[in-house]
């Protein structure tokens, strides 16, 4: 039997101001023993609330007008800068593998997310910004964090162990057999976060969009089936996402020959 529906509390000004305070501990601790993350976090603290602050008034534009065009428009937008953001990230020069990364991104991420706003939610409209955009963003979160590790850990791997890739080469292989070691490995290092994320969801950790649905009074029921669908969700689309993004990127980063390029290399001519 439901008790009661209790409504949720209001964060107020004064509430923010009180979390804020609570960021006093953490930077206490950083001047104490000289951890030196001082000024970046209270940067990384000011650009995530002034972010949230402007999405906030933005999204609500968006969500009154909710114009499939501009609703297709933002999710596009979140990734460019999550294809921007991942090669920023592994040391890759930008005009070298922006294209490719920003492709597979697209196909891979929005595919897996019309999928789910078709089949899964069964919307009668599947750009409805309501559920495109949010449920977009924790699709496309989850794969940034995949690419990031998967992408930066092959090239570094190819860099570092080039002699033993060359003597596969020299004996034979053929690049995508030489390469296949390098790509098993970075891929189940991308997976790992994730797969150890839906092995303890539920018994470590509550995920904010389950805490955020019973928050926002959702039956603690539904709100489990909409966090299972969505974990599961995060995983194909963050195993599609760097599968592909490796492959398409090899056929950039390497030649003819098989033989990386140096030039995609941050510092490499």
């Amino acid at each position: 039997m439901v008790g009661p529906e209790i409504p949720t509390p209001e964060i107020t000004v004064l509430s923010l101001i009180m979390c804020f305070l609570l960021l006093a501990i953490p930077l206490a601790i950083s001047y104490r023993i000289k951890l030196h993350i001082i000024k970046a976090t209270s940067t990384a603290v000011a650009r995530m609330t002034s972010q949230l602050f402007l999405a906030g008034v933005l999204l609500t534009v968006v969500f009154d007008l909710n114009n499939w065009i501009l609703n297709l428009g933002w999710v596009l937008g979140m990734v460019t800068v999550a294809t921007y953001t991942t090669i920023k990230n592994v040391e890759l020069k930008m005009e070298k593998l922006f294209l490719p990364v920003i492709l597979s991104f697209a196909i891979t991420n929005l595919s897996v997310l019309l999928y789910f706003n078709e089949f899964v939610l069964d919307l009668e409209n599947i750009l409805e910004a309501r559920f495109l955009i949010p449920i977009g963003g924790m699709i496309l979160g989850n794969s940034l964090r995949g690419n990031v590790v998967g992408i930066g850990e092959f090239y570094e791997d190819i860099r570092r162990n080039e002699n033993r890739y060359l003597y596969n080469l020299s004996l034979g292989a053929k690049k995508y057999e030489a390469l296949m070691p390098y790509i098993r490995k970075c891929l189940r290092s991308a997976l790992r976060p994730t797969l150890a994320n839906i092995a303890t969801t539920g018994i470590v950790f509550l995920p904010g969009m389950m805490t955020g649905q019973i928050l926002g009074g959702v039956t603690p029921i539904l709100a489990i089936k909409y966090q299972i669908t969505i974990m599961i969700v995060i995983f194909v689309s963050t195993v599609m996402s760097t599968t592909f993004c490796i492959l398409s990127t090899i056929r950039t980063a390497f030649d003819e020959y098989g033989l990386v390029r140096k030039e995609i290399y941050k510092g490499k001519k």
